[in-house]
């Protein structure tokens, strides 16, 4: 790939995840914080600390993420790339900006362009604008760190899946709205609603139907795509031998299985280590094995 298309491509990332952004605070400072409602994760916790404190989210949030930045590096020896850093610089300006007065007309309230007279529709639409921000960031290498940096420390001593745990630290962040003065259950029923539609959208969007792919890779620079797999992505790669039936030469052909959300890093990766790569993705429906799902028979023996 020539200079001049990566830094297209580059720029095209940066718009994108910019959007991303804009529209994950906009979830937030547009119609869950005004409404007194929250979600999950570290931004719930932030806006929880701001509701106690007084202290402002933006602060909390960038605050938190550095904190979370600095153990990752130190105990996982793990520095996040530019995206991730550009994604949380820009959200803690825009929780600012978005969060001051001036910019009411942007706020889900009586009397307001974006007011929203059915309560329940709030969390709904702030949970959907949620979703599609956080996955215009994720499909393009950003992340806006918080609990997906915290998922990893825990999930390095505590056996819990990354999945399991974003469940319990959100549903614990929701409930614990009802502890802060001026808040009452309504509000926790409406956190975990705005949880639910932002888990099933970003599912939705990110997934689809298919969680799992199968991909398959033909490339002469094979040593250093499976190198990339395993020590990057830490994944399995299997190397099958094959046939060229035209030239009659002894190949190698990769075959890797791939959280869907992953097939992006890798279809990046294999571009830029071989442009002249040939890649064919197929979806899986049921994987079995380390790193994906336990086997499952539905059968129970019966005790003697």
């Amino acid at each position: 790939m020539d200079t001049k298309k990566k830094i297209l491509i580059g720029i095209f990332d940066y718009i994108v995840i910019t959007i991303g952004v804009v529209l994950f605070v906009m979830a937030w400072q547009s119609f869950l914080l005004p409404n007194n409602m929250i979600d999950g994760g570290l931004t719930g916790a932030s806006a929880l600390l701001a509701m106690v404190t007084g202290i402002s989210v933006d602060i909390w949030y960038f605050g938190i993420n550095v904190l979370l930045l600095i153990l990752a590096w130190i105990i996982l020896g793990q520095s996040f790339g530019i995206k991730t850093i550009y994604a949380i610089l820009l959200s803690t300006a825009l929780f600012r900006l978005l969060g001051d007065e001036s910019m009411r007309f942007l706020w889900s309230v009586e009397g307001q362009p974006l007011y929203v007279g059915d309560g329940i529709l709030v969390p709904i639409i702030g949970g959907l604008l949620e979703a599609v921000g956080l996955a215009l960031i994720i499909l393009r290498g950003g992340s806006t760190g918080g609990t997906d940096i915290l998922a990893l420390i825990v999930n390095k001593f505590w056996p819990i899946t990354i999945g399991r745990f974003y469940l319990f630290a959100d549903f614990v962040v929701i409930t614990l709205l009802i502890f802060v003065p001026g808040h009452c259950f309504t509000d926790v029923v409406y956190g975990y609603i705005t949880m639910g539609v932002c888990a099933y959208v970003l599912d939705l969007i990110m997934l689809g139907k298919d969680s799992t792919v199968q991909v398959i890779i033909f490339s002469n620079e094979y040593e250093k795509i499976g190198n990339y797999i395993n020590k990057d992505m830490e994944r399995g790669v299997t190397a099958l031998k094959a046939i060229g039936w035209y030239t009659r030469e002894d190949r190698r052909v990769l075959m890797v299985m791939l959280r869907k959300t992953e097939l992006p890093i890798l279809v990046k990766a294999v571009k830029d280590i071989d442009p002249k790569a040939f890649v064919t993705v197929v979806p899986a429906n049921n994987v079995y094995g380390e790193g994906f799902d336990q086997m499952k028979t539905g059968i129970v023996k019966k005790k003697k």
